[in-house]
């Protein structure tokens, strides 16, 4: 990666928050996401903006790609208990009809005071012209928090691009170190060989020797898998460099490196080789959970 190359890899973890006072009342938005898959949004909000929840939806869903979001928004009106008029006749009967089957089964319970009765949510309706107002000025926070949100995660998926270059870079090294040096190991591997089915068939059946040799030797050249090897290493570089939306794609990434990185293993005939494969396998493990971070 060039030194100073931005990076608009995002993270799929953030958060921003707000308290607005206006004219009207106090409206307050909490918005977080975590990792997920898909886009998954949940909205909870209050009765008297539940009209709001496909828009907030709609908002949300344009800003962002992929994550678990929790948003939480509340409206307190101002002197709603001097504004008879906003009352909601409809809600009030509901919660008497509701007070009065609780009273039935516990003969005890304590009877909603008026102060209960106003403080209860859905209980105050917002009059039409306030609602507009409403509508605007939250729709107006919400898309301030999702920018503030989306620059949380860039800032955290810079982070983890950093994470993710370095380790990329120490399994170019694990390879390139061991990549000279593999037609070496391959001749003594090979030598090895030759020693023990002279022992075992005897010098007279050399034409058979060299051929045995030649399969075994075939069964563990790592020449594709260090190519395959460097293929993903690229790859998984152009990915991050190039930002977007690229966490299952990187994700499917790691999975091959590891089993590029097993069949390494498997083909060891040297001691060197198996540790670089084991080495290479502990930082492909490390960059594939954090990857299930990345939008």
């Amino acid at each position: 990666m060039q030194k100073n190359m931005a990076i608009s890899l995002h993270s799929m973890t953030g958060f921003a928050s707000e308290i607005r006072d206006l004219p009207y009342g106090t409206l307050s938005i909490d918005i977080k996401s975590v990792n997920h898959r898909f886009l998954d949004i949940q909205v909870r909000l209050p009765d008297s903006l539940r009209s709001l929840e496909s828009l907030f939806r709609e908002h949300i869903s344009k800003s962002l790609q992929r994550g678990k979001i929790d948003c939480r928004i509340d409206l307190r009106l101002r002197d709603q208990s001097t504004n008879l008029s906003l009352l909601n006749t409809s809600a009030l009967e509901q919660l008497r009809s509701a007070s009065a089957v609780v009273q039935e089964v516990f003969v005890d319970a304590t009877p909603l005071s008026v102060a209960d009765v106003l403080k209860w949510p859905g209980v105050f309706q917002v009059d039409s012209l306030t609602a507009e107002k409403v509508e605007h000025d939250a729709l107006s926070l919400l898309t301030q928090l999702l920018a503030d949100l989306n620059e949380s995660r860039k800032r955290e998926g810079a982070k983890l691009a950093t994470y993710l270059i370095e380790r990329i870079h120490a399994i170019q090294s694990i390879v390139n170190t061991l990549t000279p040096e593999v037609p070496n190991f391959v001749k003594q591997f090979e030598e090895r060989l030759k020693l023990r089915f002279q022992e075992a068939l005897g010098t007279e059946h050399e034409e058979r020797i060299y051929q045995e040799i030649a399969l075994m030797a075939a069964k563990v050249d790592i020449e594709e898998e260090i190519s395959r090897l460097n293929l993903h290493l690229d790859e998984t570089l152009r990915l991050i460099e190039a930002g977007g939306v690229t966490g299952k794609k990187l994700d499917f990434l790691m999975q091959e490196l590891n089993r590029e990185a097993n069949t390494l293993g498997s083909k060891a005939i040297v001691n060197k080789l198996s540790s670089g494969a084991l080495e290479m396998k502990i930082l492909i493990e490390q960059m594939r959970e954090q990857i299930q971070n990345i939008e």
